[in-house]
């Protein structure tokens, strides 16, 4: 074997620095973090707020948050599966429920600080550009988009929670360049293609297309859309709806709690011994299977010879 140069020797582990528990784990951009989150000293301890946007798989998240020493605290939330209550039941996750999602985060924060009167924001969505202006004596809450590890790409669903942030009153720094219907090489920004997003014009194009080519598929995909018996001419109605409900009523009501929740696993707990017993059935089982084999297999043997000296 040839000469091997060791690369990493002892004074290498001595010094190595292990990174932040989030980075680790792949969850937290520290780099992204630090920028959004470090305040000026000559702010003292003015907080610096964020609008936290999370998307999974199930849910879309807005969170109005913002830092101190001992951690994140988070002012006021809003998640998609409460649209229900303003009459979006099915498409919880797309680019509608994100705007939706957006738009009640917003109108709950400022009717809590008591701002809702003076900043309406966007009340008739056309999927222009729109920002808050000051306005009187009170300023418009001020925050920054935090998308977390989600790319930034142009037409993804964060920038429909962050439009719906602004149209309900926020002042958010931002640009058009992220929305859909931008075109990066013509420079230039459609604003009736945004506005299609808003009111899920592109889920009723999908779905009219796909029940055309494949009603199968679209029997499978859109089993919730059919089983409320939604169609894709009536979604923009819908989100109009439900734009107007939230405006009406953007306070959170807290779900009634049962005393006792069923368990999830319902199998009786075992002893050691009854384990014990349960393995050496197991065991015996399994041997007596084989051995029946083994005699099945010795009797075709025995018939198998018998027939040979026959013949």
């Amino acid at each position: 074997m040839g000469y091997v140069k060791v690369l990493k020797t002892s004074a290498y582990h001595k010094r190595y620095q292990v990174k932040y528990r989030r980075r680790r784990e792949g969850k937290t951009d520290y780099q992204a973090r630090k920028r959004l989150v470090v305040q000026d000293k000559n702010k003292f301890n003015t907080p610096k707020y964020r609008l936290v946007v999370r998307c999974t798989n199930k849910d879309i998240i807005c969170q109005i948050v913002h830092s101190k020493i001992t951690g994140d605290v988070c002012i006021c939330a809003a998640y998609s599966h409460e649209l229900p209550k303003y009459d979006v039941e099915v498409g919880l996750t797309n680019y509608a429920a994100c705007y939706c999602t957006g738009l009640l985060v917003a109108r709950r924060l400022l009717k809590k600080i008591g701002l809702d009167e003076d900043y309406a924001g966007q009340e008739e969505v056309d999927g222009e550009m729109f920002e808050v202006e000051e306005e009187g004596d009170k300023r418009p809450f001020t925050c920054v988009l935090d998308v977390g590890l989600t790319r930034t790409t142009t037409g993804a669903k964060v920038f429909g929670a962050l439009k719906g942030a602004v149209d309900g009153g926020l002042l958010i720094p931002h640009s058009e360049k992220r929305f859909p219907g931008y075109d990066r090489e013509a420079k230039e920004f459609d604003a009736e293609t945004h506005k299609k997003y808003i009111f899920g014009g592109h889920v009723a194009e999908y779905m009219e297309l796909l029940e055309e080519e494949d009603p199968d598929r679209y029997a499978t995909q859109f089993a919730k859309y059919i089983e409320k018996e939604i169609e894709g001419d009536s979604l923009e109605e819908m989100y109009q709806n439900a734009h107007e409900k939230i405006r009406d009523d953007p306070e959170f009501e807290p779900t009634e709690k049962e005393e006792v929740y069923e368990g999830v696993n319902l199998q009786q707990k075992l002893t050691l011994a009854q384990r014990s017993a349960k393995v050496a059935n197991k065991k015996a089982a399994m041997k007596a299977a084989l051995l029946a084999a083994e005699d099945d297999d010795d009797d075709e043997d025995d018939d198998e010879e018998d027939e040979d000296e026959d013949e």
